[in-house]
């Protein structure tokens, strides 16, 4: 049976190291605020690149959504990474790149990394997989196929979506996102989607003040 993962302290609680990964991703991601003068560190995106407000509320609707879209997942990536559970889409990734293996000859080198780095009992970054999954993907080794990790990205996938998907869209690495620098808090700005409805009490101070 999984052993859940370690609650996290309600959103509006930041200690100095939180606010220091919250602050680098900002600093990272952030298209509405200018916070380096180095412009080889910009993201090179076309006006019809960049990040809309729509984009973001369909991160709210699912998990899929979120990690298919490349600044939902750096957002979800940084946000487990504060919660020290960053194995859990490190090795969901692992297994999409994986998955697209041309070579059958590179098949068993690749699945023996991915196992030895999140599944083996000595892994550096295990994940939290029931005895049965892992025993049938350990199995699935002797012979590595494209689709051997399938069932345990599916059980880790799951874990995410009941646990750390729906404490990040509570958290300041979504509603930063979602609601943009200066809005105010009136309810056209308070109710950003049908599904998610947002307090603007819950917003911290902009990051662009």
């Amino acid at each position: 049976e999984c052993k859940a993962l370690s609650s996290s302290p309600p959103f509006f609680s930041f200690s100095a190291k939180d606010m220091k990964h919250r602050l680098g991703f900002l600093l990272q991601k952030s298209d509405s605020c200018d916070y380096s003068s180095s412009q080889g560190k910009k993201e090179k995106l076309s006006s019809s690149q960049r990040l809309s407000q729509e984009e973001v509320r369909k991160w709210a609707e699912s998990l899929e959504n979120l990690i298919h879209h490349d600044r939902g997942l750096a957002a979800f990536r940084a946000f487990l990474k504060s919660e020290y559970s960053e194995e859990n889409i490190e090795f969901w990734v692992s297994c999409e790149e994986y998955k697209k293996t041309k070579s059958p000859a590179k098949l068993s080198p690749k699945a023996r990394k991915i196992y030895d780095e999140f599944i083996s009992v000595q892994a550096t970054k295990e994940v939290n997989l029931d005895s049965c999954t892992r025993e049938k993907t350990s199995h699935n080794m002797l012979e590595p196929t494209l689709s051997c990790f399938d069932e345990a990205q599916r059980k880790i996938f799951t874990l995410m979506e009941k646990d750390s998907y729906r404490r990040f869209l509570k958290s300041p690495y979504y509603l930063d996102l979602v609601s943009p620098p200066g809005a105010g808090c009136g309810p056209e700005n308070c109710k950003r989607n049908h599904t998610h409805s947002l307090d603007c009490n819950s917003n911290i101070i902009s990051q662009c003040a």
